[in-house]
């Protein structure tokens, strides 16, 4: 796998279950290990009832962080001393603290050098002062060129780079901002965090003052002297964007001045307009760093209260302390507070007094303002939720499937509006299915594949497809809403998870590693819309998640996956392990030995404080470009997993 190595986590000494043990024996450790699992997790709930883990991932946006602050504050004379110095020589340690012994960094444990996140690494590292001569710059050096050069980075990388001239504008992307005056909505038939990209880097790259790396630093050392500087090279239509792109390069020198002003009014309004009710643009990293440049592009100053709520916006994503500083891609409250409330609920282990705050406080995050997905769904009433604490125009589908479920435990104190909320949720959720019979993360019918080809499309995210991992879990939240298998959108998931099964039987996760996570979630909504159609597909499932079973009873999966389009297997994490084994039960397979093992394997690792460890990253962000770690999907999903589990033991038990 070009490298890659998988390193078992650490984690407490094995406690083997002896195989003698009784049912009722087996059942009394589950429940053990469950009540200390719920300890836990409502020991880490916030004063106001909500969870929020950590959200972590590679070096990659440290390095933009550097990148960012250089751009905002250029070098004056020989030096570059900004106000942010003690936070950039933070960032340093930081990416420096994760440099593989080969000298380059990888976007998910265990998956090896990646050329842009090891080139973003190196230049900035050389940009805060880092002597280019020494053995650690060397080593990423001759690791980027082993990696193609930075000719083989993305677009992303190259535009960034061009922005504080490290690479030459001719050979970066256009992205012009006249999209945003482009008829028939094309904006919109583009990902929603790729719009929230798109128009601020617009401003920045249209208006922007150009920048320069101090002292006169260059990366020329980082160039393949073997490849030519070219635009992103692709096929088929590909040609044709580049083609648009020497056009659009025209445009910038010779276009109607007043075309180009009205677009970037226009840009700069729907920027505007979509940083009300929430925090930062999409309230995602990449978003708000582009937002804070175009800002100061449109001349804004710094005390003026627009751009000084995005910094803080945007400064609020940094974990930090003394040796500590790592910035969070956004923030998962909702998501967190959904999951963890509906594994307390199905477990009975909370309070319902407790679980009335979650819920009161889930309800206050309902989003009740039409945002991007209006624009194909103009007549849908909105209702539901985003992943963050304040998002109103991004509310999205998976979040919505899981707070659906987490309410039917959690009771608001006042019930009627909870109905109320529900109801409109569930609507929602209905109308948000796309027409292949699918649901996305944000938007409907978002796959128009010509995008796929424009030349900064390469970071692999364009579009927001229909997916099983979603549509999996909207069909058992309506399923347990009481929505009936005979109602036309439960029948058309249904026939969409059927016609997307691998053939080996399992189904791609979209956001979540891999395979384990997709297959879990569709055999979770074909199970809950009852579908007697689909037992032969679950049945070829349940033997594919029992062929992959690690040898210590748990099951991993690697991000690497995605490079090749099958299993990769890793090192068996909790939360792939809960995912396995709901994956089972929902197909039926409770009295398997790979059930009992995995229970085993669970029930073993748990630390004495009630949680487990996991090193390995799970979530997915970007396939193939930006992976996650959810800090709590170590916590909650082994208790919804050995829930499931105690209940098919407790029935083998009466049985």
């Amino acid at each position: 796998m070009g490298g890659f190595e998988l390193i078992q986590p650490a984690g407490p000494r094995r406690r083997r279950i002896e195989t003698s043990e009784s049912r009722e024996q087996r059942l009394a450790r589950v429940e053990s290990t469950m009540r200390n699992s719920a300890t836990a997790l409502l020991g880490m709930r916030h004063d106001d009832g909500y969870w929020c883990g950590e959200l972590t991932a590679d070096a990659t946006l440290e390095t933009d962080y550097i990148l960012l602050q250089l751009w905002l504050y250029p070098p004056e004379g020989d030096g570059w001393n900004p106000p942010s110095r003690p936070r950039i020589d933070k960032a340093c340690r930081s990416i420096l603290e994760r440099q593989l012994p080969d000298g380059g960094w990888e976007t998910f444990a265990g998956g090896g050098a990646e050329v842009n996140i090891t080139a973003r690494a190196y230049t900035m590292l050389k940009v805060c002062g880092h002597s280019p001569e020494a053995d650690y710059m060397r080593r990423a050096r001759e690791r980027v060129l082993a990696l193609g050069g930075l000719q083989a980075a993305n677009s992303y990388t190259k535009i960034n780079f061009s922005l504080v001239g490290l690479f030459p504008r001719k050979y970066t992307p256009t992205v012009p901002p006249e999209i945003v005056l482009v008829p028939l909505d094309i904006l919109y038939e583009m990902s929603s965090w790729s719009r929230t990209i798109i128009v601020p880097l617009a401003i920045v790259q249209a208006i922007g003052p150009h920048r320069l790396a101090p002292n006169g630093i260059t990366v020329e050392e980082l160039y393949d002297p073997h490849k030519k500087l070219t635009l992103v090279n692709r096929k088929g239509m590909a040609i044709l964007f580049r083609q648009l792109d020497r056009a659009l390069k025209l445009w910038e020198r010779r276009g109607l001045k007043n075309v180009r002003s009205a677009a970037i009014r226009e840009a700069e309004h729907w920027i505007l307009d979509r940083t009300r009710y929430t925090e930062g643009l999409g309230a995602i990293y990449p978003g708000m760093m582009y937002t804070i440049m175009a800002m100061r592009s449109l001349g804004y100053p710094d005390d003026h209260p627009d751009l000084m709520d995005v910094i803080r916006q945007f400064e609020d994503l940094i974990l930090e302390t003394e040796d500590r500083f790592q910035f969070q891609p956004c923030v998962s409250p909702v998501w967190d507070t959904a999951i963890a409330a509906y594994a307390l609920g199905e477990a009975g282990l909370a309070d319902p007094a407790e679980l009335t705050r979650t819920a009161d406080w889930l309800l206050t995050k309902e989003v009740r303002h039409r945002g991007d997905w209006s624009v194909k769904r103009p007549d849908l009433e909105p209702g539901g939720w985003a992943f963050e604490f304040a998002n109103e125009y991004y509310p999205d589908i998976d979040d919505t499937a899981m707070v659906l479920l987490a309410l039917l435990h959690a009771k608001a104190s006042d019930p009627v509006r909870q109905q109320r909320v529900e109801k409109r949720a569930i609507n929602w959720l209905l109308g948000m299915q796309s027409s292949d019979g699918g649901w996305a993360a944000f938007d409907v019918d978002c796959n128009w594949d010509i995008l796929n080809s424009v030349p900064f499309a390469d970071h692999n995210a364009m579009l927001d497809p229909s997916c099983p991992d979603i549509t999996g879990r909207v069909l058992e939240s309506l399923s347990r809403r009481g929505v009936e298998a005979t109602h036309p959108a439960i029948k058309r998931g249904v026939e969409w998870l059927l016609n997307h099964q691998e053939d080996d039987g399992s189904w791609y996760g979209r956001w979540g590693v891999n395979y384990i996570y997709g297959t879990f979630l569709a055999l979770r909504g074909l199970k809950h819309a009852h579908a007697s159609s689909a037992r032969p597909a679950m049945q070829k499932a349940s033997e594919w998640l029992r062929s992959v079973q690690n040898a210590d009873g748990g099951w991993g999966e690697s991000a690497a996956g995605y490079r090749v389009n099958r299993f990769v297997a890793a090192p068996s994490t909790p939360s792939q392990t809960a995912w396995a084994l709901l994956g089972l039960l929902a197909a039926g397979d409770a009295s398997s030995s790979a059930v009992r093992r995995g229970i085993e394997y669970l029930v073993t690792t748990q630390k004495g404080d009630g949680t487990w460890d996991e090193t390995l990253f799970t979530g997915t962000g970007f396939p193939n470009v930006f992976y996650l770690q959810y800090h709590l999907y170590r916590n909650y999903f082994p208790l919804m997993a050995l829930n499931a589990c105690r209940a098919a033991l407790a029935g083998q038990q009466r049985a």
